[in-house]
């Protein structure tokens, strides 16, 4: 480390020369609003135990918890103990839950309470002074997007938004960003109105997952695959994200926003995104995000949407071997709801390399498991050399990038049945997996996000640019059903409704089964 560096302040512990080493964050606090709700007790609270253990957080590292609660610190700490202990990925460890601990804070009050934030702002100035978090903060808005509007301005009254000589204020905000284009216009606006661009940061789960961020390794590392990742080569993609439960008692969220904008809004046209993007010019984030930029402007939504869309609400049936209901008899469900559990899209990439490549997308609840994946299917073989039934087992070849539960890619490809007398040709597969390949666990999506929030690092971030772009993709959709009334029920534990397998077979093909 050279003098004019360290005349610089520039810490040589936080400063990693080798990129391979894990970064690590400086003095900081998070200010958790939302602290009583599943997001907070099953992802968000493990995940900042389990980066504390694997030492990426500082010693000093505070957490507050700001909720219409009667509790002291301690009560607290005991909320975060339990979430730790049944949800956290790494062992537990007295030593870094004491050190955890000494930093957790709450501030009881209500979104609308001014003395609330006052004291909030209180809270925040003692950790800089008693546990050194440089007055450091991240707010993480785990909360309904109808309360975002009042927590920034409370911020912003407070002076909890506006931040000291050398500090840093972030505001994290969980999805849905807005029901609509104009929503998220509306929404853009108060966020930014309070926190500049590049210290808002749009957290989407998917982005975090080890084997979407892998999607660019295998296209941009290996030869062998981007001569290939264009329309002279592939057929169809079929992106998926089928769960096989239902909407495990969250009514008051899900009725009136429905899969399209719960899950392909976000998810999955972030997921089309990476698959259809062409290389950028690095790895950081302006670069990553004009590429993406590009390609969810060069989505087109076909005209005729009758056959280009299918929609489905479940009905009861057989998950395995347990009885469940159907959609409209969920507690909390109107006997009238239209909203949908299953939607269906074939969208069009009008650019050089996608011309005439269908990407399908689909997502539903209480289908026959639960399974993420993009699958890219190739053209068959201009010319086969053998006969018909030599060949009939044959199908398309396909790479398939499964994003969960069991991460890892599978190739699908033609080969010889052995001891065959004649020439005989059936589908394999080669399969590599992240549980077997490597011999470290990949760190849930919630660490390396909430990671990244306290580096100010934001290449797996979406900007207002591309959220607003896809809500341009969906809006559309989302008006034609609008004016058709009710979705088509679907067996539970099947795959969806009739009218997704006919929007296929239309185009002459089939949906994958996972």
């Amino acid at each position: 480390m050279s003098p004019a560096r360290v005349a610089r302040g520039i810490n040589p512990l936080r400063q990693v020369e080798d990129k391979r080493l894990p970064r690590i964050a400086g003095p900081c606090a998070m200010v958790l609003f939302g602290v009583t709700g599943d997001l907070a007790r099953k992802k968000l609270m493990p995940a900042i135990y389990d980066l504390s253990n694997r030492g990426l957080l500082p010693p000093g590292f505070s957490l507050v918890g700001f909720a219409r609660r009667d509790w002291e610190d301690q009560d607290f700490g005991k909320i975060v103990y339990d979430a730790v202990r049944e949800h956290s990925r790494t062992p537990f460890r007295e030593d870094v839950w004491r050190n955890l601990a000494e930093g957790f804070r709450f501030v009881p009050g209500t979104f609308d309470d001014p003395a609330a934030f006052d004291l909030l702002a209180q809270t925040v100035k003692e950790l800089d002074e008693s546990r050194g978090t440089g007055g450091n903060t991240a707010f993480y808005l785990s909360i309904p997007p109808a309360f975002f509007s009042v927590v920034c301005e409370q911020l912003e009254r407070s002076g909890l938004s506006v931040p000291g000589n050398n500090e840093w204020r972030r505001v994290v905000i969980e999805k849905p960003f807005g029901h609509d284009l104009k929503s998220a216009r509306e929404l853009n606006a108060i966020v930014e109105g309070v926190f500049p661009a590049d210290s808002v940061f749009r957290i989407d789960h998917y982005l975090g997952k080890e084997t979407v961020q892998n999607i660019l390794a295998l296209r941009f590392a290996n030869q062998m695959f981007e001569p290939v990742w264009n329309s002279h080569y592939v057929d169809h993609v079929q992106i998926t994200m089928a769960e096989d439960i239902g909407i495990a008692g969250r009514a008051g969220y899900y009725d009136g926003i429905g899969a399209a904008r719960d899950v392909i809004q976000n998810h999955l046209l972030q997921l089309l995104a990476l698959t259809a993007m062409e290389q950028p010019n690095s790895f950081e984030a302006s670069d990553l995000r004009t590429e993406k930029e590009k390609v969810l402007a060069a989505v087109r939504v076909p005209k005729d949407l009758t056959k280009a869309t299918a929609r489905g609400q479940y009905a009861a049936g057989w998950q395995g071997s347990e009885k469940v209901i159907g959609y409209l008899d969920e507690d909390g469900i109107s006997a009238r709801s239209t909203t949908e559990t299953y939607a269906a899209l074939k969208l069009e990439v009008h650019t050089r390399r996608w011309a005439g490549v269908p990407f399908y997308l689909r997502t539903g609840k209480r289908l026959g498991k639960r399974v993420t994946e993009i699958a890219v299917v190739f053209k068959r073989a201009p010319h086969l050399p053998f006969t018909d039934t030599a060949t009939e087992e044959l199908g398309q070849n396909a790479i398939v990038i499964r994003v969960q539960p069991d991460e890892g890619i599978t190739m699908r490809f033609g080969s010889k049945v052995p001891g065959a007398g004649s020439m005989e040709v059936r589908d394999v597969t080669m399969d590599f997996g992240y549980g077997s390949a490597f011999t470290e666990s990949s760190p849930e999506a919630y660490e390396r996000l909430i990671l990244d929030v306290l580096l100010g690092d934001p290449p797996l971030f979406p900007r207002h640019e591309e959220v607003e772009l896809s809500w341009k993709i969906l809006d559309p959709v989302e008006q034609f059903w609008a004016k058709k009334g009710s979705p088509q029920p679907y067996d539970s534990g099947g795959w969806g409704p009739a009218s997704a397998d006919d929007m296929m077979h239309r185009d002459g093909r089939t949906w994958r089964m996972p």
